[in-house]
């Protein structure tokens, strides 16, 4: 799945309204631009891909105060925020995702009930080691990668990858268990994104598309 139409569905979905340069903010004080495809270029196009296909709904608003045409504001739709809750289950029940997927879907975890966020890690638990139980058929860990030459290392690593992965949902699924975080109707969220006008110290600095420099 591309990430990018969950990070900006989901951006858009937490502020109600709003327009590129403010969820493109929020993306890049997650420091979305390091780990995902989230760069500006990608973020914009992706918002008026998912306008022209009834995921969100465009308003036209008064011009950039960074100069150029006017711009659009964007609301999530029916349509989009079913398509937002389904990328969100899939990113987090999903093991052979890039890095990427499952980080989008952890800083959206708590638009979910509390039960249901752990029955999804806990699916994405049984995969992982259902994908380990097909690896370890042709390989076997506590006999070293040596066996099949320097091409074991690579089972080696995705071995202990998922064990590494496996560990951490676990860890997760306890800190949740035992009642971290706010999660979806049960009380103010936490807020990640940023106010209007207020200052991102991890921004990039590059122009909008159309503004002028």
């Amino acid at each position: 799945m591309s990430v990018i139409r969950l990070l900006v569905l989901g951006a858009v979905r937490q502020h109600g309204r709003a327009h590129g340069y403010q969820v493109r903010n929020d993306l890049e004080y997650w420091g979305a631009h390091e780990w995902s495809n989230a760069k500006p270029g990608s973020i914009y196009h992706a918002l008026k891909q998912m306008a022209k296909q009834g995921l969100l709904r465009a308003y036209e608003t008064a011009p950039s105060t960074a100069g150029g045409p006017p711009r659009t504001e964007y609301e999530i739709t029916d349509k989009g925020t079913e398509e937002y809750f389904a990328l969100l289950r899939e990113a987090l029940t999903a093991y052979d995702q890039k890095m990427d997927v499952l980080s989008a879907g952890v800083g959206f975890i708590v638009d979910l009930p509390r039960e249901e966020a752990v029955a999804l890690l806990k699916r994405r638990i049984e995969g992982l080691e259902r994908w380990r139980a097909g690896v370890t058929e042709y390989y076997t860990p506590e006999d070293g990668p040596e066996a099949l030459g320097h091409i074991g290392e690579i089972m080696n690593m995705w071995v202990h990858s998922a064990d590494a992965g496996a560990e951490w949902t676990r860890g997760l699924i306890e800190r949740i268990e035992s009642g971290a975080y706010t999660f979806a109707d049960e009380g103010e969220p936490f807020v990640g994104v940023l106010a209007e006008g207020q200052e991102n110290p991890y921004a990039t600095g590059e122009p909008e598309p159309g503004s002028a420099r």
